[in-house]
This record gives C-alpha cells, structure tokens and sequence, in this order.
C-alpha cells in the first residue's frame, strides 16, 4: 500500500523517463495523479477521472493496448458518444492517449508518440 507521507518526503518515488512516464507502477496514487496532471497545466475534473480510472482498469485487465490508435479508439467508443474526439482533445490537450496514460501512470502503448496524435491547440 502506498504511503502517502513516503510519498511526499521521498521525491524519487515520483521518478519519470524523459516523455514523463513513472518508472514504478506501483506508486501510483489519485494524489500523484494531480501532481503529474498540475505539471502538465490541467485542472483534473470528473470527466479526466473518467478516462483515467477508464485506462487504469483497462490496463490492469487487458494489459498494454497493441497501439495508441487502438486505446484511442476504445477511449472514444466509451466516451465520446459518437460525437468525435473533440472533447478527448480539449480534455488532454497533449494527446488523450499520451498525456492520460502519463497522468494515470501507465506505460504508452506502442506508437504513442506519434505526431498526429497532437493536440487542439
């Protein structure tokens, strides 16, 4: 079980490869969750929850998705109500399947850092 107070006091729990990804799973909390979320400049609402929670149990249940697209689309079929990806875009401006995944602490599938899964802006 995550420690919260080893959470605060020890910095390199909160360890991350240079795309922003955790090293260790395992320390993943809702807390560093808004850590991770407050360094990218977003304001995590119940509907990032959502597809947060979404991924995690994804993840822990199928494992890594075989690609970006893939969990995209999967992400959108759950979400979006067929009215596009516009939402998922405004809500991770940094990719809904890239900057999600970093929030929620998950390895990005493969061909995640493809560049035409950028942003709104």
């Amino acid at each position: 079980m995550l420690d919260i107070n080893k959470v605060i006091n020890d910095a390199r729990l909160l360890e991350a490869d240079p795309e922003g990804n955790l090293f260790d799973l395992e320390h993943w909390s809702p807390l560093v969750a808004q850590h991770l979320a407050e360094a990218e400049g977003i304001v995590l609402t119940d509907e990032h929850w959502e597809i947060i929670i979404c991924l995690r149990e994804r993840y822990r249940h199928h494992g890594m998705a075989g690609s970006a697209r893939e969990l995209l689309r999967e992400v959108e079929e759950r979400f979006c109500d067929g009215r596009g990806r516009k939402k998922l875009y405004e809500l991770f401006p940094g990719g809904p399947v890239s900057q999600a995944s970093r929030i929620a602490g998950l390895p990005l599938p493969p061909y995640s850092s493809d560049r035409s899964f950028g942003s709104v802006e």
